[in-house]
């Protein structure tokens, strides 16, 4: 049996409000008003594809820091930052992965996630080992377009393999046509798109009904069996009129979640499933489908082992944890499309010395610090020397990962003085469960949220962008840590 052995994803903490939007707009695009409901996900200015995509592999891993069960691992975007650099080998190293483990980007397509989805599983079928399927979008819009209003930021995660199954591969199609429905040039940040009824149907009602009869039949099911279908759109009612089309019965229909996130983009149909998993019962079937390029989908059936599995957050605790920004010009300066006076202290060069980098890349992506064999101190950074006072001892210190534990703020800081992204500028003392202390920078955070003895956990993400370069520097920043919510809360946020 070949199928999904873990899911998790990642919903950034910020969700703009699109009344706010449509009103810093209503000057100039007046007709954008029916659209002033509900929010979508934004991206913290210290995030992006990467840094999500390590968020939503975390979900889904969960704290245990053996991962040596993962063989290869895949990153699906359209929003990848670099185009000469493997991101995913970004990712890998910040989840410490081992070496050995293939790293692979996927991107030039909507559903390229799809694609790395059946890369992983055609490795599973041939004996290769478990797969962790990432996916991660962070667009950029026009201001006052449609877009800036449909869209949202997010990441999935999915581990594909052959023990413990959650929900079994049944089958699935592929329709590979080159309809261009929107296209980004090389060198540009925002979409090109045609119009809405051509894409509605010449493409989407044409070709993905012929890649989900395919996934049917490959897979021995029928329409009328699908318990959930899963079709991200901001095509309203889209996704009832390609459900009517292929007989799929309308109860079967999984809401897109367009009115609280919006359309994440590469990872939404992985992040519907990863939600649709976590209250799918054994026995239930599941036909995913997305367009791009054509089309693609896959049909799983959940087991019985689902119930043995739960990501260390999920989609339903992301959505749970939510928090409104009714702030228009923070989401574009977030974006880079505002650049706000910085003052003479934010003028400085962020040049990384990539030698440096490449030396301590694993202290610096994947937060791992040394530990005494002697006397147990954790030291951060690792060094050959153990520098505990009055037992200095050389070469005895063993690599300690600090990413997965809990620490706790021991003095800190909140300041206008230096530049900061998202002011004021929060920073401390940060003492890590079992030994070790970092002065940390603090992220997602609003005045109020720390004092000494907060508890505070790692999230991955852009330390410092160098802009003359263009080049990106990413570190480990600390954030409160925040109680899962109850069945309840779950419940009524759904």
């Amino acid at each position: 049996m070949v199928g999904i052995v873990g899911y998790g994803g990642y919903v950034p903490r910020l969700r703009l409000s699109r009344k706010a939007v449509v009103e810093a707009n209503s000057w100039f695009a007046p007709h954008f008003a029916g659209k002033a409901k509900g929010t979508r996900s934004m991206a913290n200015w210290d995030e992006d594809s990467i840094t999500m995509a390590v968020a939503a592999a975390r979900d889904c891993l969960g704290p245990c820091e053996d991962r040596s069960g993962v063989a290869a691992l895949s990153l699906a975007s359209s929003t990848l930052p670099f185009a000469e650099r493997q991101n995913a080998g970004v990712v890998r190293e910040a989840l410490t992965l081992g070496r050995n483990v293939e790293v692979m980007d996927f991107t030039g397509s909507q559903r390229a996630a799809l694609s790395a989805l059946s890369d992983a599983v055609f490795r599973a079928q041939a004996g290769a080992g478990e797969t962790l399927v990432l996916a991660a979008d962070n667009r950029k819009t026009r201001a006052a377009s449609a877009a800036e209003l449909d869209f949202g930021d997010g990441a999935a995660a999915l581990m594909i393999g052959r023990t413990n199954v959650l929900a079994e591969y049944l089958g699935s199609a592929t329709i590979s046509e080159d309809f261009v429905d929107h296209f980004r040039i090389a060198g540009e940040e925002i979409d090109y798109a045609w119009e809405e009824r051509w894409i509605r149907d010449e493409g989407v009602s044409k070709l993905v009904p012929e890649a989900i009869a395919a996934a049917l039949e490959n897979s021995g099911i029928a329409a009328g069996q699908i318990d959930h279908f899963i079709f991200p759109t901001c095509f309203q009612k889209m996704e009832a009129q390609l459900a009517r089309k292929c007989g799929i019965r309308d109860g079967a229909i999984v809401d897109g979640l367009m009115s609280r996130i919006g359309d994440t983009g590469t990872p939404h149909a992985l992040l519907l499933l990863a939600h649709v998993l976590e209250r799918a019962q054994p026995g239930q079937t599941i036909l995913l489908a997305q367009f791009g390029s054509g089309a693609q989908a896959f049909v799983f059936r959940v087991t019985e082992a689902s119930a043995s599995f739960r990501p260390r957050t999920g989609v339903s605790g992301w959505l749970a944890r939510g928090m409104e920004e009714a702030n228009y010009t923070k989401f574009l300066s977030f974006k880079g499309q505002l650049r706000l006076e910085r003052g003479m202290r934010g003028e400085q060069d962020k040049k990384t010395a990539l030698t440096t980098l490449y030396r301590h890349r694993e202290t610096i992506l994947g937060l791992v610090a040394g530990r005494c064999e002697i006397t147990g101190e954790v030291h951060f950074p690792p060094s050959r020397l153990s520098y505990t006072p009055g037992c200095p001892a050389l070469d005895t210190q063993r690599p300690y990962k600090l990413a997965e534990r809990i620490g706790e703020v021991l003095s800190w800081s909140a300041e206008y003085l230096s530049f900061n992204m998202a002011p004021p500028h929060h920073y401390g003392q940060i003492d890590f469960d079992g030994g070790g202390r970092i002065l940390m920078e603090f992220t997602d955070i609003s005045r109020g949220d720390v004092e000494s003895g907060t508890k505070m956990e790692m999230v991955f993400r852009i330390k410092d962008v160098d802009e003359l370069r263009g080049f990106n520097r990413y570190f480990w920043k600390a954030t409160p840590v925040r109680p899962l919510p109850s069945a309840d809360e779950m419940k009524a946020a759904e």
